[in-house]
Formats: C-alpha cells, sequence, structure tokens
C-alpha cells in the first residue's frame, strides 16, 4: 500500500506454555484469519502467521510448520489479532517493517514504508552505483528506508537523510544511526544550504496526496501521519515540486534525481520538470504494479555566462 490509494473530494511475549484458553496454535491462526478477513484485512492469514511469529519469536515459515503440532497458541495473540482487525497497522503492532533487505524499527509517528518504493530505491542505489563513490541524499526521509537501502546496498557511498517531523525523526535515527547516514532534522525545501552542488543524487518520497483527497485505507487515514501524507495544494504537488527545487540546487552537473508520486501525478511531474531548465533526459519508471509510480531527471550544467556577463562580473 502506498500514498496512491485514496479517495477523492508490543512488547514481544515468550515462548508459550499455553494461551490459557487450551487453544492450539492451528486453530488459533484459522481463528484469525477468519476475523481479520472480515474486518477487510487485505492479507488475513499472512497477517495472522506474522503476529503470531512475532510473539514466538520465531520465523513466519516455523509458524507454519508448528500450525501441524499441537502447540498452544502464544500470550496475547487474541489481543494483537483484534488490535489488527481494527486496523492498526501490523507494522505498529510488531514494531518492524521489512524494506528490501532491511528490517526497520517502525510505529505511531513515522510512515510505515510500502513496497512500491522499493522501486524507487532501486532507482537511486543503481545512479549511486554509477557514479562510483557517489554523495547521495534522501529528501523526506520518514523511517530512513531509502537512506538505509543506499547505505546498506552502496557502502562507499556517503549518505544524507533529511526529515522534518521529530516522531518521524526519532525512528529514522534508529534505522540510519547503525549505518552511518548522516540524518539532519530539517525542512526538504532549504536543507542542506551548505552541501548545494556537491551530491551526485537525490531521491525522494515527499508527501503527495491531495489536500482534499481521503485515503481509502485505514491504516493510512487513521494512523499514517498527516505530515507524512499530504503534499499540499489541491494537486498534491507543492512538495514534490519543492522536492525538485532543491534536488536542482544539490545536485551536481550530471547529478540523478529521482522521486516517488501517485501514479495520476505522474504526466503533470514530467511536464513540469521536462520544461524546467534545470533538468534533461526526465522519465517515467513504473513500480511492482506496472503503475508510474516515480520520475526521475539529469541535472542539466548551468549555461556558461556569456563574455559580457563575464567582463561584468
Amino acid at each position: 500500500m502506498s500514498r496512491h490509494g485514496w479517495t477523492p473530494s508490543v512488547t514481544k511475549a515468550s515462548s508459550p506454555t499455553g494461551s490459557g484458553t487450551g487453544t492450539t496454535l492451528a486453530e488459533a491462526l484459522k481463528q484469525a484469519a477468519a476475523e481479520l478477513a472480515a474486518a477487510g484485512v487485505p492479507s488475513p492469514r499472512v497477517d495472522a502467521e506474522l503476529l503470531a511469529a512475532h510473539l514466538l519469536g520465531e520465523t513466519p515459515g516455523r509458524v507454519r510448520a508448528l500450525a501441524f503440532t499441537d502447540v498452544p497458541a502464544p500470550e496475547g495473540f487474541s489481543t494483537l489479532v483484534s488490535e489488527r482487525a481494527a486496523r492498526v497497522p501490523l507494522q505498529h503492532l510488531t514494531g518492524k517493517a521489512h524494506f528490501r533487505y532491511l528490517e526497520l524499527a517502525v510505529g505511531p509517528g513515522v510512515f510505515v514504508p510500502r513496497p512500491e518504493t522499493e522501486t524507487v530505491a532501486q532507482l537511486a542505489i543503481d545512479a549511486a552505483r554509477r557514479a562510483g563513490p557517489a554523495k547521495v541524499a534522501d529528501l523526506g526521509t520518514g523511517s530512513g528506508a531509502i537512506a538505509a537501502a543506499v547505505a546498506s546496498e552502496v557502502p562507499d557511498a556517503e549518505v544524507h537523510a533529511v526529515e522534518l517531523s521529530p516522531l518521524a525523526f526519532a525512528w529514522a535515527e534508529r534505522n540510519l544511526a547503525p549505518l552511518g547516514v548522516r540524518l539532519v532534522l530539517a525542512d526538504l525545501r532549504t536543507a542542506l544550504a551548505d552541501h548545494n552542488a556537491s551530491f551526485d543524487v537525490v531521491v525522494s518520497n515527499p508527501p503527495y496526496i491531495p489536500a482534499e483527497a481521503v485515503p481509502n485505507e485505514p491504516e493510512a487515514a487513521e494512523h499514517d501521519p498527516a505530515m507524512a501524507l499530504y503534499g499540499g495544494g489541491a494537486d498534491g504537488l507543492e512538495l514534490p515540486l519543492a522536492a525538485a527545487r532543491t534536488a536542482a540546487r544539490l545536485l551536481v552537473a550530471g547529478g540523478y534525481f529521482v522521486m516517488e508520486h501517485a501514479e495520476v501525478q505522474a504526466p503533470a511531474i514530467a511536464r513540469l520538470l521536462a520544461a524546467d531548465p534545470a533538468w534533461t533526459d526526465v522519465e517515467s519508471h513504473r513500480d511492482l504494479n506496472d503503475r508510474p509510480r516515480a520520475t526521475s531527471a539529469v541535472r542539466r550544467p548551468a549555461p556558461e555566462a556569456s563574455p559580457n556577463e563575464r567582463m561584468k562580473t
């Protein structure tokens, strides 16, 4: 699930010695899947297994194997299932989100990274590898997912990350400090002013939902922070375009910029970047669901001053 879905206008328990009800793990998983399905959870069986895995300290595969035995359901399982049925995000209940090869700490106050964003991270990673020892900036890092992916998969890169929300910043710090990412609490519109024209790659997954839109999924509408969702303006493009302006300021000539957006925004963003003299080689990219999820561009070299202009200076 990503921000594109909108409608216009615990503490870990110990290994179980029984749940107190005599219910086996297999029975509990079956009941949980039915409860979650009735609540409209998109992947009820998988979520039930992940919740059980969290409580048991096991992998989902091991949980599936245990379900063939008489092992009892873990303590607290029914409580977590009820919370998930109320559409509390799975990641808030387990305290972690998987992104590419990483396990990130997440919870209330931070946008939960979505699988679609892995495509954007891949584009940034590929660009950083092409640039050699690259300097990379992630604008609006949230949990730090993209910055962490770049830092872990391109170990010789110097990675900077920017986040405005103090709550999200705290989660990002937990995820990025072990990877040596340079995290700053700042507005993406003005951040890293002392690093102008020095980055090889700038990547951003900014807020982009239009002001009057409402996310379709309760997990996003009720639990993702509004600051991470709404891009500003009727079309939601204020912050995405601000990210593009900052990228133009930060990048070296020939530097690479890639930004996530909603599929309905792809034509407008491509058109606006193509019309901006700062950019060349504007390209749209599709996500795992074959939807136009990101747009990239290359920083055009600044025009040389004419002889007369050089004489004036």
